[in-house]
């Protein structure tokens, strides 16, 4: 709650239209100063698209802990993210004045104190669908929710529960998952496409991604972005199966990407009923299929050089995880769309962070 402000009478201008310029001139201070840090953390779910190591710590492997990723990471040291350096989650973070390092929640070198301004419970190679996670042996977006769950717990214990339910609460949630049910388990895994159309299975994955968000609202969050998946048909990996062995490059897989659009359109139709349902919650819809897509088609005008092959590997087509060497990278990653043949760069994270930024998560600065 605002206190009320008293200004000594002596100070007072002599005329009305000053007055008046005076009490507009302190609303927008005061609008400016409860704007500012409305957000206290930020709180990841997801993928390898955001995950920031907590894979280091499972017996998995689905781990980027060894060079040559994180070449450009601060210190130039492999933490467990699917990059050369950092992520579009850690950039959002900074842009809200928060760690623009997110830490992994399973790593025992960070305490509650370092949590309670951002925390990150992704794991690389998950999904929507436990079967997804069961591939790789990762943690299931259930397990996440459950290292929530005890966070809250620990975050009473270091903040008093009236401070932390706050904490919760202003708190900003990022979602991002999805691609791996597609790409690492209904197209490629017999099971999911033996019992479900892609149509029924989008489906049944909206219906797992409502569950969360739900789940979410009840712990206390009010600040959620969901976050659709990415032009899952133009990764380097995707590209070269869709052209001739020896992967020889081929264009786009444009039934995975349109397979993408309708499941994005899901999640946003999604994310319209939830809002309808509360009046309490902001829970809104990250779409990053397009700008990413413009990226693809006119590399030149966001300043990369490279958007079919990868920076990392022999051939830039297939490699990823172990089959990233140290010693076959390119220069400069800067220049590149895709760091292995799945990933995006540092710098397309950054671009994806900025764009998300000023548009879907703008109400929240």
């Amino acid at each position: 709650m605002l206190m009320p402000l008293f200004i000594p009478s002596t100070l007072f201008p002599s005329t009305m239209a000053s007055w008046s310029l005076v009490c507009l001139s302190l609303l927008t201070l005061l609008l400016h100063s409860t704007a500012a840090g409305r957000v206290p953390a930020i709180i990841v779910f997801g993928d390898s698209s955001v995950d920031s190591g907590n894979n280091n710590f499972i017996n998995t492997i689905a781990r980027s802990n060894y060079e040559p990723y994180g070449r450009d990471f601060d210190g130039g040291r492999p933490t467990g993210r699917f990059c050369n350096g950092r992520l579009a989650s850690d950039y959002i973070s900074q842009a809200f004045n928060l760690p623009s390092v997110l830490p992994p929640y399973l790593d025992p070198t960070y305490t509650i104190k370092d949590f309670a301004v951002g925390v990150n419970f992704a794991s690389a190679g998950t999904g929507y669908d436990n079967a997804t996670s069961n591939i790789l042996g990762v943690i299931p977006m259930w397990k996440e929710l459950e290292y929530f769950r005890e966070y809250i717990s620990k975050l009473k214990g270091y903040q008093g529960e009236v401070k932390a339910m706050e904490t919760i609460r202003e708190a900003l949630y990022l979602i991002s998952v999805g691609t791996n049910d597609f790409l690492e388990n209904y197209y490629v895994l017999p099971g999911r496409p033996s019992s479900y159309t892609v149509e029924e299975y989008q489906n049944f994955l909206v219906d797992i991604a409502e569950g969360f968000v739900n789940e979410l609202y009840r712990l206390g969050a009010r600040k959620i972005d969901l976050t659709g998946i990415l032009p899952m048909g133009c990764v380097p990996l995707e590209r070269a199966m869709n052209g001739q062995l020896p992967f020889s490059m081929g264009i786009c897989n444009e039934e995975h990407n349109r397979v993408a659009r309708d499941f994005n359109t899901k999640l946003q139709l999604l994310v319209e009923k939830l809002s309808r349902e509360r009046s309490d919650f902001s829970l809104v819809y990250g779409d990053l299929y397009d700008i990413f897509d413009g990226v693809i088609k006119s590399p030149v005008a966001y300043g990369f050089d490279e958007v079919i092959n990868s920076c990392c590997g022999d051939t830039g087509i297939v490699e990823i995880g172990f089959f990233c060497t140290k010693y076959v990278t390119c220069s400069n990653a800067d220049k590149y769309v895709f760091w292995d043949a799945i990933h995006p760069t540092q710098r397309m994270n950054q671009v994806l962070a900025n764009y998300i930024v000023n548009t879907t998560l703008a109400r929240f600065r």
